[in-house]
């Protein structure tokens, strides 16, 4: 069962998230997913995965970032650090609401850089999945085909992203090419799981090989052998619940 749930972001906009709970209702372990790029928290993937994670008696906590979806402020005015500064919001109102905090992050696309920003704000937190992340977020700028040095100061930029129209600021592109995500991912500190598809035409699996490059042991890399960048097969995503479950027992003592 999901329950709708609304809380304040770390700049104080309305977020809308959805707490998938256990049939029980009662959960052993909670987690939080971070959606794609311009997904939402009802993309395929993150309900899927957040769907059959309950049945393996998880509390997942998926929320739609600034300016998508159901939640409060621009899309395009917003930033990957307040992305990540949302992520440490939502873990703070699951640990309030559930009384655990997450001691699991799941990213998927840009959501699992977010989620390698994130940990380190999120002292609960023991392990961190990604799921078809970018190692360097800076990557959204080169699949679009746009640069900040591109765009005036008091400009925007419009592309369309899956066929839907997307006005990005001169900030939200600077901010994105200025992450110090390799230092992040070398210091994480937290057990590892990067999971990727060779066959992913959107993000190279070749980011996959990065990410496990620089992150230190425990750390542990998940071939999704035939699936693609969003995870479209139920199948696919189902596999990816099982494996996650699986893998974060050892690292969170729960479930």
């Amino acid at each position: 069962m999901a329950e709708r749930v609304e809380f304040a972001g770390a700049h104080g906009q309305r977020l809308v998230g959805l707490l998938d709970l256990p049939s029980s209702g009662a959960g052993t372990a909670s987690a939080v997913v971070a959606h794609c790029f311009t997904c939402g928290k009802d993309s395929i993937a993150a309900a899927r995965i957040a769907r059959a994670l309950t049945d393996r008696g998880f509390e997942v906590l998926r929320f739609d970032v600034t300016g998508l979806g159901e939640s409060e402020g621009e899309f395009g005015a917003a930033t990957f650090s307040m992305d990540v500064a949302d992520l440490g919001a939502a873990a703070t109102f699951l640990g309030e609401v559930r009384g655990r905090a997450p001691g699991l992050l799941i990213g998927h696309s840009l959501g699992g850089a977010a989620v390698l920003a994130a940990a380190a704000r999120i002292p609960d937190v023991r392990a961190v999945v990604t799921i078809a992340a970018p190692s360097d977020p800076g990557h959204v700028t080169d699949l679009l085909g746009v640069d900040a040095d591109d765009v005036d100061d008091d400009s925007v930029v419009r592309v369309r992203i899956a066929g839907r129209p997307f006005t990005l600021h001169k900030e939200f592109l600077e901010d994105i090419r200025s992450q110090p995500q390799s230092r992040r991912i070398a210091e994480l500190g937290r057990a590892l799981l990067v999971m990727h598809s060779p066959q992913d035409r959107t993000v190279s699996i070749d980011n996959a090989t990065e990410i496990f490059r620089l992150a230190r042991h425990p750390k542990s890399f998940v071939s999704l052998d035939g699936a693609d960048h969003l995870l479209t097969r139920p199948a696919d995503a189902r596999w990816v619940a099982d494996v996650v479950a699986a893998w974060s027992a050892r690292y969170l003592g729960e479930g």
